[in-house]
């Protein structure tokens, strides 16, 4: 199976149509599969009493305007999905309200990603169930035991879905990779596991491709000096085609297991590399060989090999030999 490699948009287009359409054209030479947006309707999933969490600007006055900066119409989500089609991208989004789930659905969505901070708003969840079509679920700050319970809701509601590890810091050390909670996450609920990154880093995804991961999320920017909240946890779009290249390449390794019982397709490489026995000075006839008088040289198959120097020491040299003769069955008793 291909690992999934979704970029994510969020809000780094800052509210302007046409730099989310900058970004799909962007996204689209480097390699991945699907392109992610963030669904905000303020009026239905906020309001003025919700906090920031980082207070990156003063150009709004609460977070419930800056939800409202961030909308788009129906006919602009419309266009942005079309753009992906154009150009070969899955469109995704993350809905943060029933209304949101309402306006994606007539966009034309095939699969929902649920944020860390929506896993136990089970009246969304309910909402998205009742479209029938399957889930990405981001664990970020959940437990397990509040994992169980929106598992055992989703299955309850017989929709399909994936878990990603993910760590609700922006941006998140290695610390906190959790790294090592991928493939307890496979185990305990034997679904396909993935990785939302946060730490900004190629190295971190490339290592959860390693460890199993089936899917991979990441942050995308222009510039690491642009404007916005998610900016410091974002990859840029050069270090994105360098991701996508390496994940291919992990990727077909895992997909190529290497069997170390057979080594049959190294047999020449084999008998150039590896050595036989020497001998290190002149000997006469009738010595009897000792661990100092052996060494080994290349090629293999001129004479013993060099494995079995074990069985020629104490053994009766039946010639005089010169320094770096090869040693031969021939040539003891």
């Amino acid at each position: 199976m291909q690992v999934k490699l979704i970029a994510e948009i969020g809000q780094a287009h800052n509210g302007s149509l046409q730099k989310a359409h900058d970004y799909i054209e962007a996204i689209a030479t480097t390699g991945v599969d699907a392109i992610k947006f963030q669904t905000h309707i303020a009026a239905a999933e906020s309001s003025i009493y919700e906090p920031f969490r980082v207070k990156f600007t003063d150009e709004y006055a609460t977070r419930f305007d800056y939800w409202k900066a961030m909308e788009f119409t129906l006919k602009e989500w419309q266009g942005l999905k079309a753009h992906c089609d154009d150009v070969g991208l899955e469109f995704m989004s993350s809905p943060f309200s029933n209304a949101a789930v309402d306006l994606l659905e007539a966009v034309g969505v095939t699969c929902y990603k649920i944020g860390s901070g929506e896993v136990n708003n089970f009246l969304l969840l309910e909402k998205i169930a009742q479209t029938g079509k399957p889930v990405i679920l981001s664990s970020g700050m959940s437990s397990y035991q509040e994992l169980d319970e929106t598992v055992a809701f989703l299955k309850s509601k017989q929709v399909r879905f994936a878990i990603l590890q993910c760590t609700t810091a922006y941006p998140t050390q290695p610390e906190a990779y959790g790294l090592n909670v991928i493939q307890a996450l496979k185990t305990r609920y034997n679904v396909p596991v993935g990785f939302s990154d946060h730490s900004a880093k190629i190295e971190t995804s490339i290592a959860a491709v390693a460890l199993g991961a089936d899917i991979l999320e990441f942050h995308a920017v222009f510039s690491k000096d642009d404007f916005g909240p998610d900016v410091s946890s974002s990859l840029t779009i050069e270090a994105i085609k360098v991701l996508t290249q390496s994940v291919r390449t992990i990727e077909k390794a895992q997909n190529n297991p290497v069997n170390k019982s057979d080594n049959t397709k190294f047999t020449e490489l084999k008998s150039i590399f590896e050595k036989s026995l020497s001998i290190n000075k002149d000997l006469k006839a009738g010595h009897m060989i000792q661990f100092e008088d052996l060494e080994a040289k290349k090629p293999a198959n001129k004479g013993i090999r060099a494995s079995k120097f074990k069985a020629v020491i104490g053994k009766a040299l039946v010639r005089d030999m010169k320094q770096w003769d090869f040693l031969t069955q021939e040539d003891i008793t």
